[in-house]
């Protein structure tokens, strides 16, 4: 396993950490214990979660599975997104922040969070409230470092601006869409994160599954793939994105490899990117994505890639969760 530094931290992650979006609803309690204990016997050491994944069954989940084996990870989760009905259960206001670390400290069993994250940005709380929040956090151990989420480049780099003015520990990541099929961040965060020392975790790294290769059409999904088990995720099958993936494919046999393992070592090769976060439903699948870490991508190979996915740095993103 390859380690990297997280932003500019001393914190080392695995350059392929475990998303577990699915736990709890596309993978049962027993499929995702096996997927989290075959992570860590593979030297995956980041998994990442959130306190809305799979209405908190996530979280129960790794709770339970990291029992005996809670410090051979760096243990991610995330809070601000919409958690009930209630005005005061989304946001990042310190009311809210600090009731919802809690509720996942006590659902992960762990009296600490190596990384909590921000979902995404709240146009209702001033910033220096959030931040003072999460520094507070810090100083009672109960977090270690502190990193966001769907923040926008300028709202990120005022949240760095707010916390050194004010002498507070700053981001030292951000999570967002990010792949061949998603060059968005390129445009304006990833310059911005690179000359700030902070560290990008691309979410959705194979389109949700589209870069796999396994869509033939926006009509056609593969029995148990994302498209079936949730019905919402059709909104995102595209046939530009598809005929990519077929592009995709061809550079891939090339190189003796499959597409979604070809699409994950694009974005290692990226100097901005810490980890990146792999989904699974099967402990397979996390195997089959491991070898993402031993494919060599020649210049060559590099800029082909580059002129046959420039025009993904257009548009709007792939995805981006914000508050309504």
């Amino acid at each position: 396993m390859q380690f990297r530094r997280l932003g500019s931290s001393g914190l080392k992650v695995s350059a392929l950490g475990l998303g577990t979006n699915a736990f709890g609803k596309r993978a049962g309690y027993e499929a995702s214990e096996q997927i989290i204990h075959s992570a860590i016997d593979s030297g995956v050491n980041f998994i990442d979660t959130a306190n809305i994944y799979a209405g908190t069954e996530s979280e129960t989940i790794i709770g339970h599975a990291l029992q005996g084996k809670r410090h051979n990870v760096v243990l991610a989760t995330k809070a601000g997104l919409v958690k009930g009905p209630g005005m005061n259960e989304r946001g990042s206001s310190r009311y809210h922040l600090l009731h919802e670390l809690e509720e996942s400290l006590r659902r992960l069993q762990t009296d600490h969070i190596d990384l909590y994250q921000i979902h995404t940005f709240d146009r209702d709380t001033p910033l220096e409230e959030t931040l003072r929040t999460l520094e507070d956090m810090i100083r009672s151990g109960k977090v270690r470092y502190i990193g966001a989420s769907n923040y926008y480049a300028w709202e990120l780099m005022k949240s760095l601006g707010i916390s050194e003015k004010l002498g507070l520990n700053r981001f030292i990541s951000t999570q967002t869409s990010y792949s061949l099929a998603d060059r968005t961040p390129e445009n304006e965060l990833v310059p911005m994160c690179l000359d700030q020392g902070v560290s990008i975790i691309p979410y959705f790294p194979l389109a949700g599954g589209i870069l796999s290769g396994k869509y033939s059409s926006r009509d056609k999904s593969p029995a148990g793939s994302r498209a079936q088990t949730d019905p919402a995720f059709g909104r995102y099958l595209d046939d530009k994105l598809i005929t990519l993936a077929e592009q995709l494919g061809h550079i891939a046999n090339q190189l003796g490899c499959s597409t979604s393992t070809l699409s994950l070592a694009w974005l290692l090769h990226q100097p901005v990117v810490a980890t990146v976060i792999v989904g699974a439903t099967r402990a397979e699948q996390l195997q089959h994505n491991l070898d993402s870490l031993s494919v060599k991508l020649t210049p060559e190979i590099v800029v082909e890639l580059d002129a046959l996915t420039s025009t993904f740095r257009e548009g709007k993103p792939f995805a981006m969760f914000r508050l309504p």
